[in-house]
């Protein structure tokens, strides 16, 4: 008797399931992204699940029941990664039994990070096998030849068919695995072609699977969409424990390594590294690299100071100004979000006097950097004050602080950290909001500048004659 089918249309990017197709998907907005998937329904179908992943099983021992206070951390300790900068980014190093996931543009460096981890850890913790879908044994072995990695315990494979790939595990008992694409992998059990939504969701949950019962810690490398975020169903990124992605700019030497959801350890932090023909080196100290080229006394350039997680970071905030010879004038930032641009020249504009609303307006984050956080408003509006009247801000000062709608300045946390950074970076003076309160364990080397408003910062670093 042949198998009951029924036919729907899933949604590639945010999994919406309907049971006909839809130009638009009515979840997500996004067009063109439905696509046909035929279920079986005779062995039950992930419609009547709710969309959500279905574990099935890997052929190890699940666990019953445990009290909370009969569970030990003693047995499975962190793995300290040997790059330094991975560590920070995971929160102190891999957690046994986790399931990770990275993603990036293509070309950014995703496996040539990867394989490093890989064989930095094969070296130092145990087996690692690396699964590659979309690269032969030989081309991962010439990648790692130009980088001089070599390890007796890291096992290459090219595979495809997860119930293969999960004999090799059982087979070699490694301590990672590395997934390189999801998209790449299938399972016999879906009958969806690879990189489908069904696909994804049903392989992403098995190796969860696997990595919660056997402590097998999983990374698997995912591709990304044109707007950059993880490519296949947004269940992907529920199921997995953390979300790494690798940004910069393609045609620069600076990658960030940036975490933006991780059960075991703070999410936002970032570690930064430089591309070179050798693979990724670490950048221990971010701020000297990002001001290496500094221009001294250059109008349009601030220095601000960020908090990335829990390090502090100098970056340097370029603005541009020009007459527009359009009715709409252009707003081109890279590096902060155009919504803080627009409202950062409109204070100038309606609260100060200055004319943006006849000028271009273009802003850079120097380095590849993308700055969210709003302590950097004070210093993107000194840069375009700076460009607008063509006069340098001080060269040994920075700033810090948020911009609120009348112009008044909000202050920013972790203080303490921020200026030790200045004043490890040479800066004599940081403009700051006016404290309310004594701030402790304040550095001595650091002269406060405190303004309430952003009327008193523009007279201080950019005075009128």
């Amino acid at each position: 008797m042949p198998p009951k089918t029924r036919t729907i249309y899933v949604c590639s990017n945010c999994g919406k399931q309907t049971p006909r197709y839809m130009g638009r998907c009515p979840a997500c907005n996004e067009y063109n992204t439905m696509q046909e998937e035929v279920l079986d329904i005779s062995r039950g179908s992930s419609l009547r699940e709710g969309g959500k992943a279905r574990p099935t099983s890997t052929g190890l021992p699940n666990t019953g029941p445990v009290p909370l206070n009969q569970i030990t951390m003693d047995d499975a300790p962190r793995v300290a990664v040997p790059i330094e900068e991975i560590n920070r980014v995971l929160g102190g190093g891999i957690v046994p039994g986790s399931i990770s996931l990275i993603g990036g543009d293509p070309g950014i460096g995703k496996s040539t990070l990867i394989i490093q981890m890989s064989a930095a850890l094969a070296n130092s913790a145990g087996p690692v096998l690396y699964v590659s879908g979309e690269e032969s044994a030989r081309q991962i072995k010439m990648r790692a030849d130009r980088m001089g990695l070599a390890s007796e315990n890291l096992y290459l494979v090219t595979e495809t068919n997860l119930s293969t790939i999960f004999e090799h595990i059982y087979k070699l008992q490694p301590m990672l695995v590395i997934i390189d694409s999801i998209q790449t992998v299938y399972t016999e059990e879906s009958e969806s072609s690879p990189g489908s939504v069904s696909q994804v969701r049903e392989c992403a949950a098995r190796l969860q699977s696997l990595a919660k019962n056997s402590l097998t810690s999983v990374v698997l490398i995912g591709h990304v969409t044109k707007e950059g975020s993880i490519a296949g169903p947004r269940v992907l990124e529920h199921i997995v424990d953390t979300v790494l992605y690798l940004e910069g700019d393609p045609f620069g030497t600076y990658r960030i390594l940036r975490s933006v959801k991780n059960r075991f350890g703070a999410t936002s932090e970032i570690g930064v590294f430089e591309m070179t023909g050798e693979g990724m080196i670490e950048v221990p100290n971010p701020s000297a690299a990002f001001l290496a080229e500094r221009i001294a006394n250059a109008p349009g350039t601030a220095i601000a100071i960020t908090m990335e997680g829990t390090r502090p970071l100098l970056v340097e905030v370029q603005a541009l100004t020009s007459p527009t010879s359009y009715s709409n004038p252009r707003r081109t930032p890279n590096g902060i979000d155009i919504a803080r641009l627009l409202l950062i020249s409109a204070v100038l504009t309606k609260r100060f006097g200055l004319k943006l609303h006849e000028q271009d307006i273009f802003m850079n984050v120097i380095g590849g950097l993308k700055v969210d956080e709003p302590a950097a408003d004070l210093a993107a509006a000194l840069s375009m004050a700076s460009s607008y009247y063509d006069k340098p801000l001080p060269v040994d000062m920075a700033f810090v602080g948020e911009i609120g709608l009348s112009g008044e300045l909000r202050a920013a946390g972790q203080l303490p950290a921020r200026l030790k950074e200045a004043e490890k970076m040479g800066f004599a003076r940081v403009m700051v909001p006016k404290l309310r309160r004594r701030v402790p364990d304040l550095p001595e080397g650091v002269k406060l500048v405190e303004v309430r408003n952003l009327g008193e910062a523009l007279a201080i670093a950019v005075p009128r004659d």
